[in-house]
């Protein structure tokens, strides 16, 4: 048994999807990690998982043993998750499936919180989520978010930071509707 709301996708493909702040990584999930520590051929990478994720010092565009990248302890990580077994610890990867960095790699200033999975989720769906679909309209920022339930935000002001982060940490038990109501308010506001 599990509680949550019952998805359809066509042609007949159900799943029940919830709101969890456990992650289970699955492969091809996008994920925000911190690197908790170095190893020679890799990086261990908290990802809100059952257990930490590698990160391989070749799975960079481009990355070579020369040409190893270094990150420190803390440092906030937009990756994919290019290996999942039961059992075993995750794999990740900097590169999408072609081999190109795309948008993945280290995520610098800005302001990174925990939500759940299902806020996480909502972020990403399709059509846009509202917080963002009117922010989008009126502020310029950057976000990324983690299918593990990580968002970073990061714009040219701290004020902006601080707005869409209250906000869309404030979204989850809204309705369309209402996020889109909290959103010009707060436009308002700070107008």
């Amino acid at each position: 048994m599990k509680a949550g709301k019952l998805r359809f996708s066509k042609p007949n493909k159900y799943w029940v999807e919830s709101s969890q702040k456990r992650y289970v990584p699955r492969v091809d999930d996008t994920v925000l990690g911190i690197v908790v520590d170095t190893k020679a051929d890799n990086f261990l990478v908290d990802i809100k998982g059952p257990a930490l994720a590698f990160l391989p010092v070749l799975a960079f565009e481009g990355g070579t043993r020369r040409n190893r990248p270094k990150f420190e302890q803390g440092t906030l990580l937009y990756a994919r998750v290019a290996k999942a077994n039961p059992g075993t610890n995750p794999e990740l990867s900097c590169t999408d499936a072609s081999g190109k960095a795309a948008e993945f790699g280290p995520l610098k200033d800005g302001y990174s919180f925990e939500c759940s999975t299902g806020l996480s989720r909502m972020l990403l769906s399709s059509p846009t989520c509202p917080v963002l679909e009117e922010f989008g309209k009126k502020l310029s920022f950057e976000i990324a978010v983690g299918l593990n339930g990580r968002v970073w935000v990061n714009a040219a002001s701290p004020s902006t930071i601080i707005v869409v982060s209250n906000a869309i940490m404030k979204s989850e038990s809204l309705s369309g509707v209402q996020q889109r109501i909290m959103v010009q308010k707060l436009l308002d506001r700070i107008q």
